[in-house]
């Protein structure tokens, strides 16, 4: 149930594509006040728009302000039913007036209409990623019940000079996809095998992991470094040029079969040797914090530092059995 009301000639309604622009600047402004620098762009946001699960007219809102400027908005997003993702922004000029109160309690409502979508037998539950720096929105979802959940750190290494060359395990060669673009699937395949150790993970399909990695910004296969056991692939560095921040190792993954190998390590000595050779001397990664399979230490070891924090807020929303991983014994 929505408790609260806009001000008074304030316009709620779904956005459109006409819209793209308008929520664009509005995102912007949020993380140039929170971060002090942009990282947002209309590719980007027309890429998560374009998602084939992601309905415009169904999960996402916008508040404009008499002006006719988007002051507010909000979206969600989903994983198998079972784990919805929260997320919305207010111009730091509208906040205390109840908008982001409204849009949150909007998500909410989309979120309880999800639940007769999962697994009967399902634990159901709303997560709301917080940067370090969004006091406000911390503030607000915690207003409404949310608990911190799990940290993640946006890790990074400044390439002052070039790096160790990487040491591989005996049998193993790197190649990229640009060598071999017929492995795409077998990249899929290996992703998903990696990440069904990862906190969170529930499976993708593999068209929407082909959208979301054919299509991001910067997607480049010679940038797509494959651990080759054989014709087995092993283990996978996939790295963007992002070229406003830096490099991204967007996604690095080791098959439980061939871990302990320093193949993690030499991926990612032959990733940031790639970057530096390409004078992409600012390299990041994601991690969870406290990662299921110690990632954190390995990206430590090799000279990479905790740039930035974000927790992911959590509240329940139907208790149940947990299909998402949790722990290495799933």
């Amino acid at each position: 149930m929505i408790t609260t009301t806009l001000p008074r000639g304030f316009v709620l309604r779904r956005p459109t594509m006409a819209d793209i622009d308008g929520v664009l600047q509005l995102v912007q402004t949020c993380e140039q006040e929170r971060e002090g620098r942009v990282e947002a762009t209309l590719a980007g946001l027309q890429l998560e728009w374009g998602e084939p699960d992601y309905r415009l007219a169904e999960d996402a809102w916008a508040v404009f302000a008499p002006e006719g400027q988007v002051v507010g908005f909000a979206d969600v997003g989903q994983r198998q039913y079972v784990r919805i993702f929260s997320g919305g922004d207010v111009h730091p000029d509208y906040r205390g007036r109840g908008i982001g109160t409204h849009l949150l309690q909007l998500n909410e409502a989309r979120a309880q209409q999800y639940i007769a979508q999962a697994p009967a037998d399902a634990r159901v539950a709303i997560y709301s990623w917080q940067d370090e720096n969004n006091v406000a929105g911390r503030r607000l979802v915690e207003k409404h019940g949310y608990k911190v959940g799990r940290s993640f750190w946006r890790m990074k290494i400044d390439l002052n000079e070039t790096p160790p060359a990487p040491t591989w395990a005996e049998g193993i060669a790197v190649k990229t996809l640009a060598d071999d673009p017929t492995l795409f699937r077998a990249v899929f395949e290996a992703d998903q095998e990696a990440f069904r150790d990862h906190w969170g993970y529930v499976p993708d399909s593999f068209e929407q992991w082909e959208y979301w990695t054919k299509n991001k910004e910067g997607f480049d296969p010679s940038l797509w470094f494959l651990a080759m056991d054989g014709a087995e692939v092993a283990a996978i560095s996939l790295c963007i040029n992002e070229k406003t921040s830096g490099g991204w190792v967007d996604t690095l993954g080791v098959r439980r079969q061939w871990r302990r190998r320093g193949i993690g390590e030499a991926l990612l000595y032959h990733s940031f040797g790639e970057f530096y050779k390409r004078g992409i001397h600012e390299v990041y990664l994601g991690v969870d914090a406290a990662s299921l399979t110690g990632a954190t230490r390995l990206y430590e070891r090799v000279g990479m530092h905790v740039h930035r924090r974000a927790d992911i807020y959590e509240k329940e929303i139907r208790a149940g059995r947990e299909t998402s991983t949790q722990t290495l014994e799933q």
